[in-house]
C-alpha cells in the first residue's frame, strides 16, 4: 500500500510540476501572437491597414486565452492563423495601394508626355507653316523677277528689233 501511496503521490507531484510548465507554454504561445499583432498594428506603413482580420486576430487571441486545455490547441492553431491572415492582408493592401499609386503616377507620366508630344506636334506645324510662307514669299518673288526678266527682255528685244528695223532701213535707204 506503502508503494501505491507513493507512486500516487509521485503522481500527483508529477502532474503539479507538469501543470504550470504546460500553462509557461500556453502563457509564452499567446505572449509571441500578441506580440507579432501588436507589431504589426505599430508597423508605421501596415499599422491602419487590414482592420477587420486584425481584429479577427484578437478576438481567436483571447478565445485561445480562454480556452480549455483540451481546446487550447486548436484555438492556438486558429491564433496562429487568424494573426497571418492580418499580416499577409496588410501587406497586400499596402501593395495594392503601392500600385494604385505606381498607376496613378503611371497615368499622370503618360498625360505629361502626351502634352509634350502635342507641344512638339503644334510647334513642328508652326515651323512647317513658316517655312511654307517662306517658300510661297520665295516662289512669289521669284515669279515677279521672272516677269520682270521676261519684260525686260521684250523691252531688249524690242530695241533689237527697233535696231534692226533702222539698220535695215538705212540699208535700204544706202542701196
Amino acid at each position: 500500500m506503502n508503494t501505491a501511496r507513493t507512486l500516487l503521490a509521485t503522481a500527483v507531484l508529477a502532474f503539479a510540476v507538469a501543470a504550470p510548465a504546460h500553462a509557461q507554454d500556453r502563457d509564452a504561445a499567446l505572449a509571441t501572437l500578441r506580440a507579432d499583432l501588436v507589431q504589426l498594428e505599430s508597423d508605421a506603413e501596415l499599422g491602419s491597414l487590414a482592420a477587420y482580420e486584425r481584429l479577427q486576430a484578437r478576438h481567436a487571441i483571447d478565445t485561445a486565452s480562454q480556452a480549455r486545455s483540451s481546446n487550447f490547441e486548436g484555438a492556438r492553431y486558429v491564433a496562429e492563423r487568424r494573426v497571418q491572415i492580418a499580416q499577409v492582408a496588410a501587406r497586400t493592401e499596402a501593395l495594392q495601394r503601392e500600385a494604385d499609386r505606381l498607376d496613378r503616377e503611371r497615368s499622370e507620366l503618360i498625360v505629361e508626355a502626351s502634352r509634350r508630344d502635342a507641344a512638339a506636334a503644334r510647334a513642328e506645324a508652326e515651323r512647317l507653316r513658316i517655312q511654307a510662307q517662306i517658300q510661297a514669299e520665295e516662289a512669289a518673288r521669284l515669279r515677279a523677277q521672272t516677269m520682270t526678266d521676261a519684260e525686260t527682255m521684250a523691252d531688249v528685244e524690242r530695241a533689237l528689233e527697233g535696231v534692226a528695223d533702222a539698220q535695215a532701213e538705212k540699208l535700204r535707204e544706202a542701196r
